[in-house]
């Protein structure tokens, strides 16, 4: 019967005898006979087709092939031993990848506070992270390019065909404003206030329900929806603010970054305004022990 090339059991029965240069001593710390051991070693030379010792009665001492192999076959026998344990971490999730995107959003918000305790519960999982928006995510998703993205919707927005969502927060509409309108010395405003000023506005393809409730807003109050610009990150939004190219929506959280030349301000009660929900979303039949974690870790700290 010939010898499989990757024999665990004959390398480690190698490595006992290299190390002790005894075949008695060897086959005491392997738990056997001598004559088994010998006739292991010379099965393994047999099928490498070199000789691994030179031995007589006095030595045994290891050929030039024979020292060569050694640290290879610890190297095999080790990597063999740690398998089971791999195993059970990949099982676990402990250990692997995970590829994820976020919306710019969520970086005013608990994207930092996420990453670093998914890094400290699994410290074995390479975390990827890649900004962009919604839309692009949802196709990233069915070309198996990210395993799960962070994005905004607007509340109780359903979920694509063959898309799981898990809520991870929700928060209001505010307006970011030029600091030298008029409006930005009020205390508080009201829609009505507002209605008529050109806006800096994200694309519908991005946020559609968002968009779309906010159309409905302006419509029921007798007012277009006044576009003067448009852009997709909402960095350059609040940086167009700050130019006066108009007023702007964002969320709540968004009022973290401070820009020079903006304020933000909370409306009073809005009818139809819409409320913006954080998600996370992953293809339902593509779940794995990695991404069970990132959920585990998303759901203790949900806002």
């Amino acid at each position: 019967m010939s010898l499989p090339l990757i024999d665990v059991r004959a390398w480690r029965q190698f490595i006992m005898v290299a190390e002790e240069l005894h075949f008695g001593r060897a086959a005491l710390r392997l738990n056997m006979t001598q004559p088994p051991l010998t006739q292991a070693i010379a099965g393994l030379e047999r099928h490498l087709g070199v000789r691994l010792f030179d031995r007589n009665k006095r030595h045994v001492q290891l050929t030039p092939a024979g020292a060569a192999l050694l640290p290879q076959a610890q190297d095999l026998v080790a990597r063999a031993l740690a398998l089971p344990e791999q195993a059970r971490a990949a099982a676990s999730g402990e250990v692997g990848r995970l590829r994820l995107a976020f919306v710019s959003t969520v970086g005013f918000g608990g994207l930092p506070g996420w990453v670093r305790k998914f890094r400290a519960t699994s410290p074995g999982v390479r975390l990827e992270l890649t900004e962009a928006t919604g839309d692009v995510q949802l196709q990233w998703l069915r070309d198996g390019r990210i395993d799960a993205g962070i994005v905004l919707h607007a509340h109780e927005e359903p979920a694509p065909p063959g898309i799981a969502r898990q809520t991870i927060g929700q928060e209001p509409l505010w307006l970011a404003l030029p600091q030298a309108h008029p409006l930005a010395k009020a205390k508080t405003l009201s829609f009505e206030q507002v209605a008529g000023e050109p806006l800096v506005l994200f694309p519908r393809a991005i946020l559609p329900a968002v968009y779309d409730g906010l159309q409905a807003c302006y419509a029921a109050a007798g007012q277009p929806l006044k576009v003067e610009q448009e852009a997709i990150q909402m960095q350059t939004i609040v940086n167009l603010v700050s130019a006066e190219l108009g007023l702007a929506w964002v969320p709540k959280s968004v009022s973290q970054l401070q820009r020079a030349g903006v304020v933000y301000r909370e409306l009073q009660e809005t009818p139809y305004l819409p409320v913006c929900e954080t998600s996370v979303m992953w293809v339902a039949s593509q779940e794995t022990p990695v991404l069970n974690r990132w959920l585990q870790v998303l759901g203790e700290t949900r806002s």
